[in-house]
């Protein structure tokens, strides 16, 4: 409608709503089409009125899911860069609301990077933030028990996340498959293997329910991984190859390399080191960036010690 009466603002948000949720979807490659398309449309001068219309900055809402998905198609030096101009944007505009989404897409970017010092920033940003700001505690909180969980106090970092997450289910569901892979890897971190394998079969479920797949890979293959820890190699080895054809499917790179290097340390360990490396280093291969992550030192490390 928007193109047919030539209206550059209904393109923008348009643009902006189609972008976010084909993300959500896992349609990585749409969804990146239609989100750099709202961020190169976006006039600030003639489409000012658009952030109360929208509830957020059209330049910044874009910008910030931009940078989560950049990082899941595996270009995590680019998603640090998109998240970082969010945030100066939004601060420049001094928009509560939209430095609040920039600062919440920020951490949840580095809660997934492994970068803890700046997940631990962001999480110290957005608290300054919300000081004295009427708005729902699940972010901070949920955030604020995953430092916990980073930092070694795992019993209360998991109770702050299930408060989270609890006060998450009330509100809606879209972010719930994401809070609970954190969740199940924080379970996984003090020895619960029954409970996170529970919280990921419920990711799962909603995941089936209502089509919310751009981590659905990683959920398989956490699965996998607890599993194996339990000795059950072959469902593990199943649960890898579903993790590694899903992000092969959605063009997940990241996701991809993680599946990949996950099912190589299973080849490695049962003695086939010449079909591990044949499996990770196409897919390491691809990479231009991001190898000072962890994601890409793994792999790295990994690849190295295969004969």
């Amino acid at each position: 409608m928007s193109r047919h009466r030539n209206e550059s603002a209904g393109l923008v948000l348009g643009h902006y709503s189609s972008g976010r949720n084909l993300m959500q979807a896992g349609r990585f490659a749409s969804a990146r089409v239609h989100l750099e398309e709202a961020i190169t449309l976006h006039d600030p001068t003639s489409h000012g009125s658009l952030t109360q219309r929208a509830g957020d900055d059209p330049q910044v809402g874009p910008q910030s899911y931009l940078s989560l998905l950049l990082f899941c198609i595996g270009f995590p030096d680019l998603a640090v860069a998109q998240s970082s101009a969010a945030i100066t944007e939004a601060r420049r505009r001094a928009h509560l609301p939209s430095l609040r989404l920039a600062l919440v897409f920020g951490a949840r970017l580095h809660s997934l990077d492994g970068n803890n010092a700046a997940f631990s920033a962001r999480v110290a940003q957005l608290a300054a933030l919300e000081e004295g700001y009427r708005v729902g505690p699940w972010a901070r909180m949920f955030f604020s028990g995953w430092n916990k969980v980073k930092n070694g106090d795992v019993v209360e970092g998991i109770s702050l996340l299930r408060s989270a997450f609890d006060g998450y289910h009330a509100t809606g569901v879209v972010w719930l498959p994401y809070q609970l892979t954190l969740l199940a890897k924080a379970c996984e971190s003090a020895g619960q293997v029954e409970e996170g394998l529970a919280i990921l079969d419920e990711a799962l479920q909603i995941v089936a329910r209502t089509g919310v797949r751009w981590v659905v890979a990683e959920l398989y293959r956490h699965k996998g991984q607890l599993l194996l820890r339990q000795g059950q190699t072959e469902a593990a080895e199943e649960l890898y190859h579903e993790a590694l054809g899903i992000a092969r499917e959605q063009e997940a790179k990241l996701w991809e390399l993680r599946a990949a290097g996950s099912l190589a340390r299973l080849r490695r360990d049962q003695g086939r080191e010449a079909e591990a490396r044949d499996l990770l280093a196409p897919v390491y291969g691809w990479f231009t960036e991001g190898f000072d992550t962890p994601d890409l030192k793994e792999a790295k490390a990994l690849l190295d010690g295969l004969v």
